[in-house]
Parts: C-alpha cells; sequence; structure tokens
C-alpha cells in the first residue's frame, strides 16, 4: 500500500500501429520531443521496431515505433509485419492510428488485429490538419459505434495538434511500476543503429521510384578517435547491378551529394564531427532471402 501522499509512479510500453505513412513515426517524435524515428513522405520507412522513451518524475512511457502493417508480397514485408505483430503482444497500451482522410480495407485489417488485444487500446486519427473538422464527427461517430477503444482522439502529429490530449489519455491507463529503463535513456539502440537509419532515411529522400526499398544499410565500423574525426564504414546494399549505378550517380555526384547530407544529419545526432566512409555493393534479391534479411539487422 502508497502512503497518502506518495506519488504514484507509472511506467509501461505503448505500441503505435498502423497502415503504413499514417503518421506513427512523426508521433513518436512528437511525444518524445526529438527526432528519434526517421521519416519521409513515402510509405514503408519504418524497418525496425523503434524504442522511443518519454521520462518524467512521476512516469516513464515507453514508446515501440512499428512498421506499418500491409499485405506483404516479399520476404522482408513478411519480417516487418511479425516485427509489428509481436510488438502488439508486447505492450501494455496499444495506440492505432489512421488518417483522417477516411479509413481503408487496410485499416479494416489493422483493427481486426488490434481488437483481438486485451490491453487498454486508443486510436488516433491523424492529420486533421489536412481535412475539414466537420467530417471528423461523422468518422468519430461510425468509429465510436463499431470499435471498442478507450478514447478516439483527432490529432495532427506533424502540426502537434491534440497531442497533449492524447498524451494524457495515454497515461491515465499506463501501469503502475517503477522505471524499466534508466530515468536518462531515450532509446535501447545504440548509435550505430541510427546512423545507418539516418543514411537510409536520406536515400528514401534523395532517390525515386524503387531505390529506397531496394536498399539495405549496415554500418562495418564505427571507430570513435579520440584526435580526429570518428571514422564510420557504411555498406549501402543494393539488388541489381542498374541500381548500383544509379545510386553512385554520374561521376559519383549523386553517392557524394548522399554522403554530405548524411553526414550532417550524423554530426548533428551525435554532436560531434565524423567521417563519413560510404560503400555500394551488390546483393541480388537479398528482400526475398530470409539469411540476408537476418544478416542485415531485420
Amino acid at each position: 500500500m502508497k502512503e497518502k501522499n506518495e506519488t504514484i509512479f507509472r511506467s509501461g510500453y505503448v505500441a503505435i500501429v498502423g497502415k503504413p505513412n499514417v503518421g506513427k513515426s512523426t508521433l513518436m517524435n512528437t511525444f518524445l520531443d526529438q527526432k528519434l524515428s526517421i521519416v519521409s513522405p513515402r510509405p514503408q520507412t519504418t524497418r525496425n521496431r523503434v524504442l522511443g522513451i518519454a521520462n518524467d518524475e512521476n512516469y516513464q512511457m515507453i514508446f515501440l515505433d512499428t512498421p506499418g502493417m500491409m499485405d506483404p508480397r516479399y520476404e522482408l514485408q513478411q519480417v516487418m509485419l511479425k516485427t509489428t505483430e509481436e510488438t502488439l503482444k508486447e505492450a501494455d497500451i496499444i495506440l492505432c492510428m489512421i488518417d483522417a482522410g477516411g479509413t481503408s480495407p487496410l485499416d479494416e485489417t489493422v483493427f481486426k488485429k488490434v481488437m483481438k488485444s486485451s490491453r487498454p487500446k486508443f486510436l488516433a486519427i491523424n492529420k486533421i490538419d489536412l481535412v475539414q473538422k466537420k467530417s471528423l464527427l461523422p468518422m468519430i461517430d461510425t468509429l465510436n459505434k463499431n470499435l471498442d477503444f478507450e478514447a478516439i482522439i483527432p490529432i495532427s502529429a506533424l502540426k502537434k495538434d491534440g497531442c497533449e490530449d492524447l498524451f494524457k489519455n495515454l497515461l491515465e491507463k499506463l501501469p503502475e511500476g517503477d522505471p524499466l529503463y534508466p530515468q536518462d535513456a531515450i532509446t535501447d539502440e545504440p548509435e550505430r543503429f541510427f546512423v545507418a537509419e539516418i543514411i537510409r532515411e536520406t536515400i528514401f529522400i534523395q532517390y525515386g521510384e524503387e531505390i529506397p526499398y531496394a536498399t539495405a544499410v549496415r554500418i562495418e565500423k564505427f571507430q570513435e578517435r579520440p584526435d580526429q574525426k570518428d571514422y564510420i564504414l557504411a555498406i549501402i546494399y543494393i539488388e541489381r547491378d542498374s541500381q548500383k549505378a544509379i545510386l553512385i550517380g554520374k561521376k559519383g555526384r549523386a553517392i557524394k551529394k548522399l554522403g554530405q547530407s548524411s553526414r550532417e544529419q550524423i554530426e548533428n545526432f551525435l554532436d560531434r564531427p565524423i567521417f563519413l566512409d560510404l560503400q555500394v555493393r551488390t546483393k541480388k534479391k537479398w528482400r526475398k532471402k530470409p539469411s540476408i534479411i537476418k544478416g542485415l539487422g531485420y
């Protein structure tokens, strides 16, 4: 039993789930007030589960940003879907996200998976800055009648509208308990994970068509050098030699641009100067080969 004047501490995991490109990573970054998950305008940017920790004197809320749920077409997407489904089982609270533009058959598939859980469930209707406010009430009313959520909250993760209210709702359902991580921690991933993610995000932004989806990044070396810039060797894997040529570009211009942009962002993230060495290698049809996918950290 707690004394009357003793503050209750709450801690637990919140899984953020939904179809691709609904704003899950943007929302986690907003909750943490810093960029931890990579984002791009293109779907399926997130491939791994990314853990971010919001700490306060009275709580530790641990967010799990997940790959978007989809109908998988090849092995990598199967792995991504399995990651999300496993995260649903681990979470203390499930935060489902949809787009304010309306629900799709893929959203319905997500709802079915989410509703199987006995955990408290919330629904965030994201991107309300892009629709007429009057369209939200009928949408919320329909969702309330058909689905069992603790609350349905309209938000704009990008504009930070409604996010504070959503956070408070999640906090009320967070279990009582001691901190699960050191209270100065913001994640459980090493620096090299985020370095690889920054490079991959830059590829998503810089290149079009299939290139970003056919690309994986692995950090081969991460050497801290006291009297010099840290040395980072990043291998970018691609599926075909023709894609490799596009990635490098004429006279190496494209990869030089990629390296410069990535380096600036990595230095900002690490808060120290680095020397970034990018190399490109071909691994044919790597997205369809389980052993290679596992070797690349998925």
